[in-house]
């Protein structure tokens, strides 16, 4: 029987602080050179919520609580580009502890608080799609 390829599932963090700036990594390698939010693979059998509290912790060291999702995104630009097909579920933090520092050093070259109406340029689409939502509060957006 032909194995059929269907797209993976990703989750992303926007990461708000008190200044209503968001958490931006820039990335190497599979990732580079784009600037995105914090995320990463849905495992079998974790919420969104959990895999959204293990990939902020696995990549910056912050724990966040009180995850909630806010959008899906098709991610079809990387798929055009990469050949990788993603939906990622993407969810917002207002509340963590802690200081974003590089945990995964082969993944993300820094972090940083950028206002939501100037990220960094290039920007990774899954990501730039999730901000994109959050500022037009809208759950979907076609892109």
């Amino acid at each position: 029987m032909k194995s059929i390829k269907r797209p993976k599932i990703g989750v992303g963090v926007i990461i708000e602080n008190e200044k209503k700036e968001i958490l931006i990594g820039k990335r190497i390698g599979s990732h580079s050179p784009y600037f995105s939010i914090p995320g990463g693979h849905l495992e079998m059998g974790e919420t969104f919520e959990e895999a959204a509290i293990k990939e902020v912790f696995e990549e910056t060291g912050l724990k966040i609580f009180d995850p909630k999702v806010i959008c899906v995104t098709n991610n079809l630009k990387t798929f055009h580009e990469s050949g990788k097909h993603y939906i990622s579920v993407i969810l917002l933090i207002q509340k963590f502890t802690g200081s974003a520092e590089v945990k995964e050093k082969d993944k993300c070259e820094s972090w940083g608080w950028f206002s939501i109406n100037k990220i960094p340029e290039p920007h990774f689409d899954a990501s730039e799609f999730a901000i994109k939502c959050y500022l037009e509060n809208k759950f979907y957006i076609n892109n």
